[in-house]
């Protein structure tokens, strides 16, 4: 609380300095037409103002001279200088640009301060007005992307919960406000717009993170976000590939780390005439930090672009991953109070096999409207074949192995129309989208080899009498139809309504045995079953935004928004020795809101700081029953509010240091409190929610001069429960039971030399034993625990 009234207060105090020279004014083009979201820059590249919809900027300065620079899109760089007094009314006319960048507006835009940015109201034919919008810049991270730290450059976005059990980065897991993080399934999950997850609709998880060496930012919206990208509870979380380079440019990376970790990472990108492309290989391997945890991935992906002419181009990409990883399994309490990092499974293995396709069309209209077409589509199948018992402390008898194989064959579009028009002689920004979404999803359950290797054939004829076999189809179609309008009021104040219009189609034909037997394996009941289910459903959502720019330091934002999520093919299907399922179980649905405040203070300090309340109906989780037994089924209905703020300090600037430092102080503080407040459930009302952690706080130091960073971060969260009955104690298969709370401190520093840069790193510096996960599934059940103290070392040369 002290540290908030002290933020507060320097934030007042700071604003309220005297600055003797004031600039304001308005930018135009040829034509005299106002021009949007122009960059002033100063001569070393920092931001210091942009325009509203009215072209009109204002600034102030204790300088005498101020040489400036306006960037704009499309328009060619203007330099002006301004000297001795104010300037109140300057105009400034920008020309359409249609050459390459210059070094000076790559200077420009790429010199940045801090290592988060939000999005303008308006990018491409995306409208983020009022939304809660957090964008990390990955080139600015010094975190280790060869294994894609989650905990290092996900940072500074607030409130997050992350399961931290790969050490390679194989698979992202990160939820937040008591959104379950496992396979970011809560979240629309896309690659440069489109998605990338196996079925959006009816098994929404991501087993495909692309590769953090390959990405120039990743865009984090929240609240308002379903919308426009579905109709989940979490938001999206969309990740930007680099563009192709003006010339020829390769890069070579190359990682070593403990537990026999090496990473490779190697792309090639250039332009000529009107092609362009950027490619890259990635390949890991490793043994993991506990036994049988081997793992073996390889990535590839391409970006081709073909510009049609100067208002149409288009674009194909690419994207195949293969890796098999060995699964260690997952312990009881008792097993991880004695050797967090011991393993009694050696013949679990995980098979993911991804290859996604996706063909853009972008055209601008005129000036004023922009238009995109995605065609996307995914061919992938996912393996998991193992020992799998809800007693995880039982030695492995070496019979037939559990096997369970999918496959997953989706395709879609989604078109965008996106206009400016005036209303009333106000600006206003109109967006109108589509999206046509088909999956034919197969999954089969049954006897696999009785050896030890990475044998995912079915054996059904091998193992007649396998106590359950499955042979499931789920073909699913979406349609909908979404639009936002963003009205400003004024300079200052705009207002966007919105809304989504679903229609649902999920169905269910499974071929299904049960088979029971005696001591001496004979069959004592043959349950052989033919199910066939269809669920139908057209709904609407609604939501509103809203912003206040009160200056260039600070903005007050709001939204509310309904969200929506259909019960998916693991809610009801795949047979689990963990728990049971409900055969009642519904769709979940509620409402979202946000609001808040951030801006950047003249490059002192950037910050961001909201409430937000999430209002969970039918929401579906574990809960313990009266007779010891887990079941999956709809808990009830849960409230859960909290506070998010990030500030990042510019030390340097504060005390005035010279350019060739660099020196960022950043504090992550997350507070939320839940509750359920209806259940039918005995036990559930009154109980917390799973998956908060009440507190979360991530925060630390990235120091810099000339060409060597470092940075030091640690990071706390307090306990957390997994199931709706807030147990406490560890349960046999280790599923249920309280998260205790931990505290990580990690360290990476790296030096840039011409062409190579040398990168180096310890996470988890104190060698602290914890476990943020416990699994109801592969790679478990059980606990999962987390890394020890681990190192790596990389080399970067680029070329």
């Amino acid at each position: 609380m002290k540290f908030k009234r002290l933020t507060f207060f320097l934030i007042f105090i700071q604003s309220s300095i005297y600055s003797q020279y004031k600039i304001a004014g308005v930018v135009v083009s040829k034509d005299n037409q106002p021009i949007h979201k122009v960059q002033i820059y100063n001569e070393t590249g920092g931001l210091l103002a942009q325009t509203d919809v009215l072209g009109k900027f204002s600034f102030s300065t204790d300088k005498k001279e101020v040489p400036l620079i306006f960037y704009a899109e499309e328009y060619r760089l203007k330099n002006v200088f301004i000297q001795l007094k104010n300037y109140e009314n300057l105009n400034v006319i920008l020309e359409i640009f249609s050459q390459n960048l210059s070094e000076i507006q790559i200077k420009a835009r790429k010199e940045r301060v801090f290592e988060l940015k939000r999005l303008q109201d308006v990018e491409g034919t995306s409208i983020f007005a009022g939304k809660k919008t957090e964008v990390i810049l990955v080139n600015q991270s010094t975190a280790n992307l060869a294994t894609n730290n989650a905990r290092q450059i996900f940072n500074q976005i607030a409130g997050l919960n992350i399961y931290q059990n790969d050490d390679a980065g194989l698979q992202l897991n990160i939820g937040g406000r008591g959104l379950d993080p496992n396979r970011t399934a809560n979240f629309n999950t896309r690659q440069n717009g489109y998605d990338i997850s196996a079925d959006v609709l009816g098994y929404p998880e991501s087993y495909y993170t692309p590769a953090s060496e390959s990405l120039e930012e990743i865009q984090v919206i929240r609240g308002a976000a379903s919308l426009q990208y579905g109709t989940q509870f979490g938001g999206l979380v969309n990740f930007v590939t680099k563009k192709p380079t003006k010339e020829q440019e390769i890069v070579f990376r190359n990682t070593a780390g403990s537990f026999g970790l090496f990473t490779n990472f190697t792309s090639l990108s250039d332009t000529q005439g009107n092609w362009s492309y950027y490619t890259f290989v990635n390949y890991k391997k490793g043994e993991g930090f506990r036994p049988n945890s081997n793992f073996e991935s390889k990535n590839a992906f391409l970006h081709l672009e073909y510009q049609l002419n100067e208002k149409s181009k288009l674009s194909l990409e690419l994207t195949g991953l293969d890796y098999l990883a060995q699964q260690a399994g997952g312990l009881t309490d008792a097993m991880f109070n004695e050797n967090p990092y011991q393993s009694n499974r050696k013949r679990n293995w995980f098979q993911v096999k991804w290859f996604l396709y996706n063909l853009k069309w972008e055209h601008k209209f005129s000036d004023k409207t922009n238009f995109s077409f995605n065609f996307f589509g995914l061919d992938a199948s996912r393996d998991a074949l193992g020992f799998r018992t809800n007693r995880v402390n039982q030695a492995d008898p070496g019979s037939e192995r559990d096997l369970i194989k999918g496959t997953f064959k989706n395709f879609g579009f989604e078109s965008r129309l996106l206009s400016s028009y005036t209303i009333f002689d106000k600006k206003a920004t109109f967006l109108i989208g589509s999206k046509f979404y088909k999956a034919n999803n197969t999954n089969m359950q049954g006897p696999g080899s009785n050896g030890s290797a990475a044998d995912f054939e079915m054996r059904l004829d091998e193992y007649p009498n396998y106590p359950r076999q499955s042979n499931s189809k789920f073909p699913n179609l979406n349609l909908s139809l979404f639009g936002e309008n963003i009205f400003y009021i004024n300079e200052k104040l705009s207002i966007t309504p919105g809304f989504r219009v679903e229609y649902i189609n999920t169905k269910r034909d499974e071929i299904i045995k049960d088979i029971v037997t005696d001591a001496a394996g004979n069959v004592i009941n043959d349950n052989l079953r033919d199910e066939e289910e269809s669920n139908e459903r057209n709904f609407i959502l609604l939501g509103i935004g809203t912003s206040y720019k009160f200056n260039n330091s600070l903005e007050f934002y709001g939204n509310i928004s309904q969200n929506y999520r259909s019960v998916t093919f693991s809610d009801i299907s795949t047979a689990n020795p963990a728990f049971e399922i409900s055969q009642d179980i519904t769709d979940e649905n509620g409402f979202t809101i946000d609001a808040g405040f951030r801006g950047n203070f003249k490059n002192y300090f950037s910050y961001d700081a909201n409430v937000f309340g999430v209002f969970y109906n039918d929401r579906i989780n574990i809960y313990t029953r009266a007779d010891g037994k887990a079941e999956r089924d709809n808990i009830g209905d849960a409230r859960i509010l909290g506070i998010e703020s990030l500030i990042d300090f510019n030390v340097k600037k504060i005390l005035n240091m010279n350019s060739n430092y660099v020196f960022n102080y950043f504090i992550n503080l997350s507070f939320i409190t839940s509750e359920y407040t209806k259940s039918e459930k005995s036990g559930v009302v009154g109980n917390e929610v799973e998956f908060i952690p009440n507190v979360n706080i991530k925060t630390g130091i990235r120091f810099g001069y000339k060409n060597f960073l470092s940075s030091l971060q640690y990071s706390y969260l307090s306990s957390q429960f997994s199931d709706a009955t807030n147990a406490k104690g560890g349960s046999l298969s280790g599923v249920t039971g309280e998260i205790p709370s931990y505290g990580i401190l990690d360290f990476s520093t790296s030096y840039k030399y011409k062409f190579a840069k040398l990168e180096a790193g310890v996470n988890n510096v104190l060698d602290n034993s914890y476990f943020t996960r416990r699994a109801t599934g592969y790679p478990g059940p059980g606990i999962i625990p987390s890394a020890p103290r681990n190192y790596y070392i990389g080399l970067e040369l680029k070329f």
